[in-house]
């Protein structure tokens, strides 16, 4: 508990009784606060001051105050929550939007002594429950949970019984912005969240990439009750940003890992073949890289995040699935292997170069071809409406659905089967069934991904007799029993590369030895199913009835086109100040030129 106010001094000037005995008050509490937090921040990170806006960020918290805090990538975004997390009583609940940040972020919480938990798709519902009573009865201190999450039956039920709840963070909260880069209709739940927990419990929104429309639509979706926005510049000064054309990005590609300084490396690129070839044509010039991307296994994604964290490949091609709050401080050079979406996408990904506040370059390569390709996007990720309406129907026709039937039916869904049935663009496809779904008609889900689960259909001392099985099956067996619980009682969920590493096995043949244990009634092995399924969550309608509200398709089209003209305008304009450029976007038009960017250079 805070101490009382002390009795006051004698000479308190023209202010009012109370207003004196306030201000004493908060200048009481303030010092406490500040002392603790420094405390919490040395005992548990090492660290013997803040960065930038992090204590105006903690203390604001502190006093009770829903806060917007914008910072850049690497300016210490998740000190923000987990201090003031630690010096209040209850549960820190975290909505942060990818599996791999919300792994890391707990293991990192749990290497300090620190207790915390995650919910994800892909568990077993079990452990979720199991989890959820956890955080309801012990002293778990942060429970990590997707947006999506927030709203499914088991969180529902659950939540009234959440009665320790100290405070919400929502991370990468332009996400909740229709006018933001990467709109979730999935956040806009956490106001209803908000609702049912009441307004006494504080929140706390982070974003590295918010232009001023966006901070102020943030803070509306969120339900603030008055505007409280700290921000710092984004503004970068050990990044060398800088654009290169080149009609040969693989030739500029190993020139540049050639002759940047040693330290590693992220290229991204916008096609998962692309991650695949490129990391391919890289190793065979003789520098390790290693490719990432969303259609890789999770236990995969971890295996080849865990091979560059460690400095075992240098270099790592990946999709935009890769990054987000990736703690790695070495990134010396990042590449853009195609033009981005927008800005704030760019930006963000260029931050994660020079985490550690060295010299650090984050390049774009350019061509002629990729204005052309990118301003394309538009039109593949926005078909006309017409064009939509006729997937939606060619969809019920390759569902057998009924006009006025389906509603609340799923099916597993192939979109490669589809296309090649009604003869459409798989990339024009996967967008209209995203723009249904955004407005009301189906869910597309194409994130499944349920682990493989395995159980044992003997008793332990019917398995200990068996005498028949082969070297490979021993091995397995083995390393399941030592990894895994509960498993003559129940399906639990299993690890394939876990196994692999167990017993030195490659992965054909360890999934072919889960098949023969299924398969001869030791167990029942269920591989992973990561098939996208579609779900009618209204009865299907007359195709001419279909109709798009304007937050849905026309303002996105048109906000999504403003947003490829302004990255095509960076990528094309060799006057300007690279720094100064991307500072202006966010409304930060005071910036001076940075002196080390291509255009700078070119300045002398």
């Amino acid at each position: 508990m805070r101490p009382s106010c002390p009795p006051p001094p004698p000479d308190w000037g023209r202010k009012t009784t109370e207003q004196r005995r306030s201000d004493d008050c908060s200048q009481s509490e303030g010092s406490k606060d500040r002392q603790l937090i420094k405390q919490l921040l040395f005992e548990h990170w090492g660290y013997s001051s803040f960065r930038g806006i992090q204590e105006q960020v903690i203390l604001s918290i502190l006093a009770g105050r829903d806060t917007l805090a914008l910072m850049p990538t690497g300016g210490g975004k998740s000190i923000c929550f987990q201090v003031p997390a630690l010096a209040k009583p209850g549960l820190c609940l975290v909505i942060s939007p990818l599996i791999s940040l919300i792994k890391d972020q707990v293991a990192h919480l749990r290497e300090r002594g620190i207790k915390a938990e995650a919910i994800h798709s892909g568990m077993h519902p079990d452990d979720i429950a199991r989890i959820i009573d956890n955080c309801i009865l012990s002293d778990v201190k942060f429970l990590y949970v997707a947006p999506e999450r927030l709203q499914s039956p088991l969180f529902q039920a659950k939540l009234p019984y959440f009665r320790n709840i100290s405070l919400i963070c929502v991370d990468e909260a332009h996400c909740i912005s229709q006018w933001g880069y990467d709109f979730r209709p999935s956040y806009r739940q956490i106001g209803l969240l908000r609702a049912q927990l009441g307004r006494h419990v504080p929140l706390l929104a982070l974003t590295a990439t918010a232009t001023p429309a966006v901070v102020q639509d943030i803070q509306l979706q969120l339900g603030f009750p008055k505007p409280n926005a700290i921000g710092m510049s984004f503004e970068r000064k050990n990044i060398t940003y800088m654009v290169q054309p080149t009609d040969n990005k693989l030739a500029t590609i190993l020139h540049l890992l050639r002759t940047m300084p040693q330290g590693s490396v992220i290229i991204y690129t916008r096609s998962r073949q692309a991650t695949t070839e490129l990391a391919q044509a890289i190793s065979a010039a003789g520098i390790k890289a290693i490719p990432y991307h969303a259609g890789l296994t999770p236990a995969e994604r971890d295996y080849r995040q865990e091979q560059w964290t460690k400095d075992l490949a240098r270099v790592v091609v990946a999709t935009n699935a890769f990054g987000m709050g990736i703690d790695k401080s070495d990134v010396r050079l990042v590449i853009h292997y195609q033009i981005p979406d927008s800005i704030e996408a760019y930006f963000q990904e260029a931050g994660r170069a020079g985490r550690d506040g060295q010299p650090s370059y984050a390049i774009l390569l350019t061509n002629d071809r990729d204005v052309h390709n990118l301003r394309q996007h538009v039109i593949q990720q926005y078909p006309e409406p017409d064009h939509i309406r006729q997937i939606y129907e060619d969809l019920c026709c390759h569902l057998q659905i009924g006009i006025g039937e389906g509603n609340g039916q799923t099916f597993d869904f192939s979109i490669k089967q589809f296309c090649k049935n009604f003869h459409h663009y798989e990339n024009t496809a996967h967008h209209a069934l995203r723009l249904l779904h955004n407005a009301g008609y189906i869910h597309y889900a194409t994130d499944n991904n349920l682990p493989s689960r395995f159980r044992f259909t003997v008793t332990k001392e019917e398995l200990n007799q068996l005498d028949h099985l082969h070297e490979q099956a021993d091995k397995v067996i083995h390393a399941l029993l030592r990894n895994v619980t509960g498993l003559f009682a129940d399906y639990q969920p299993i690890d394939e590369l876990l196994i692999q590493r167990e017993t030195g096995l490659n992965g054909d043949q360890v999934y072919n030895v889960l098949k023969f244990l299924g398969s001869g009634h030791v167990g029942s092995y269920i591989p992973r199913n990561h098939t996208p399924t579609i779900t009618f969550t209204l009865p299907r309608q007359e195709t001419r009835y279909v109709t798009f509200p304007p937050i849905v398709y026309a303002e996105r089209r048109t906000q999504f086109q403003q947003r490829i003209e302004a990255i095509i305008n960076y990528a094309t304009d060799f006057h300007h100040c690279r720094s100064q450029q991307l500072l202006a976007y966010f409304g930060q038009t005071d910036a001076k030129p940075c002196r080390q960017c291509d255009v700078c250079q070119r300045r002398g």
